[in-house]
């Protein structure tokens, strides 16, 4: 995303990331050089090579103030020069322009991984994160250099925030490009930008601590930072808490936030959150998650005991009620949390879910539930709905809403990109977004007011009266249709006169089909 612009400024567009002339060309590129891998594998071939290039640009471009500043005592060898401009320190063998100089050589593979493990060496933050396995047999070292040269010829220009720009956007069209190829997998490691775009905009994390447990590529923690600058405040105005159960999606996180420049704590290693938690005490002000939809193999078995589970054991064959009480036991006492979980965790009664969610809702904690469109994942077709959570709905800033839950229907928003794919335009997230901060009664957000068949707010009475079923759809109602004061009798005499035209127009149709079938030696 550019500097200085709104996520989603393009009116009515869908957010789809990166357009810069060239993602479509490495993409065929990365495509050529899989051969017999799978998306699993190659995308950290050219996730890594894009990480490079960008520290790589970004040391030049500091090398080249020193060398030019020599006289006043700069030491352009110095790599305490560098650290102390929060620029990567790259040693000579990883620079690009040295892997530049010997693509074509049969032992690029190895000058790549040499490469990477000098720059962990150098650089204590990024140890045990990049990829080295460029010298593996099944890569092509005549495709690996090819893709080489051509990762060369990304403009960067010569200021170090349009770098991060373009190669950050570079990165987010991959990733999304990835999660495609790679179907369920995917999911893995990408949440769609649109989806991540409406959790920021809601809770709008300007300044705290935010969370998120199960952070994949790290998506949630890019748009927060975007969103705090977009909206005036500095970055590091928040501080970036996460963790990460794969190992190489923990690795691509780590290398996405530090393409951007996010300072953050992953933990050391990856970790599964519900049996080694490695931020314990944390209280966060936010709390952005995207977890894995109906896990299974969660090992909750192991975990009955847990202090965690204050509204109740979740089923040791669904964790989708475990993820909702982590999250609640990491908020803070006015903290946010805004998540996406599969549908079914709104109505299911099974394994004592339901009497968990009577518990949460009674608790007062449930601030707003959303219903998704279809067709927005690349890992699944699975319907979801985003769940928001207010530790304290009475502020002083904004209306108190005690008591009360805002309904959103947002299913028939989005815009087919293809045939399987759907995504939210800036202008549906606006309307989601400017409805919530409406009905809790923020500044210059509008006069909040139900829409039949988008929004309603409820009291927590009449959730009760619905068997404490969260879906929007139980209290939207209908869309409103508007009357056009025709009397009945003349509607009814044109319908039925259209209809009794367009059914002899199917008969001479079917006359039609007919005689030529009849020609061609059929129909008796």
């Amino acid at each position: 995303m550019a500097k200085g612009k709104k996520a989603g400024s393009a009116k009515g567009k869908p957010n789809n990331g990166a357009n810069l002339g060239f993602e479509a060309k490495m993409w065929s590129a990365a495509d050529m050089l899989r051969n017999n891998m799978d998306a699993a594998e190659y995308k950290h071939v050219v996730l890594g090579l894009i990480f490079l290039k960008f520290i790589s640009d970004a040391f030049e471009e500091h090398h080249a103030k020193l060398f030019a500043d020599k006289h006043h005592g700069a030491d352009p060898e110095d790599p305490d020069e560098y650290k102390a401009k929060n620029v990567f320190w790259v040693p000579q063998e990883g620079r690009w322009s040295h892997l530049q100089s010997k693509a074509k050589q049969p032992t690029i593979g190895k000058l790549v991984d040499d490469a990477m493990t000098a720059i962990e060496r150098d650089n204590i933050s990024l140890k045990g994160v990049l990829p080295k396995n460029y010298a593996r047999q099944d890569l092509d070292k005549h495709r690996l250099g090819e893709l080489i040269d051509l990762v060369s010829t990304i403009g960067l220009g010569d200021k170090e925030s349009r770098s991060k720009d373009v190669l950050g956007r570079v990165y987010e069209y991959f990733l999304s490009q990835f999660a495609s190829a790679e179907g369920k997998k995917g999911g893995q490691f990408y949440t769609p930008r649109c989806v991540v775009q409406v959790l920021v905009e809601m809770i709008s994390p300007y300044k705290g601590r935010v969370y998120d447990p199960c952070c994949g590529s790290g998506g949630m923690f890019v748009q927060s930072e975007q969103f705090v600058e977009v909206h005036g405040g500095r970055i590091g105005d928040i501080a970036v808490y996460g963790q990460e159960s794969n190992p190489t999606t923990w690795r691509l996180a780590k290398m996405n936030l530090a393409i951007r420049g996010i300072d953050n704590n992953l933990g050391s290693e990856h970790a599964d959150v519900f049996h080694r938690d490695l931020h314990p005490d944390l209280k966060a002000d936010y709390i952005l998650a995207n977890p894995p939809f109906n896990s299974s193999d969660w090992g909750g078995d192991r975990l009955r005991e847990d202090k965690r589970w204050k509204y109740g054991v979740p089923p040791a064959g669904n964790a989708n009620y475990a993820w909702v009480q982590h999250f609640i036991h990491h908020l803070a006492p006015t903290g946010y949390a805004g998540f996406v979980l599969a549908n079914g965790s709104m109505s299911s009664n099974q394994s004592g879910e339901g009497e968990i969610r009577r518990k949460i809702i009674e608790a007062d904690l449930v601030d707003c539930m959303i219903a998704m469109p279809g067709q927005l994942f690349y890992s699944t077709q699975i319907p979801v709905c985003l769940w928001f959570i207010a530790r304290d709905k009475k502020n002083n800033r904004f209306r108190d809403r005690r008591g009360e839950t805002l309904f959103i229907d947002a299913r028939k928003l989005g815009t087919l990109i293809d045939r399987v794919h759907r995504e939210l335009t800036s202008e549906d997230i606006t309307r989601i977004a400017s409805t919530y901060h409406a009905w809790r009664g923020e500044k210059d957000a509008g006069k909040y007011a139900d829409i039949p068949g988008f929004c309603k707010s409820a009291k927590t009475e009449e959730i009760a009266a619905h068997g404490y079923v969260l879906t929007p759809g139980r209290y939207v109602g209908a869309e409103e249709v508007e009357d056009d004061d025709e009397p009945f009798d003349d509607k009814m005499k044109h319908l039925t006169a259209k209809l009794k035209e367009q059914c002899a127009e199917s008969a001479k149709l079917d006359k039609m089909i007919w005689a030529n079938l009849k020609e061609l030696g059929y129909g008796g």
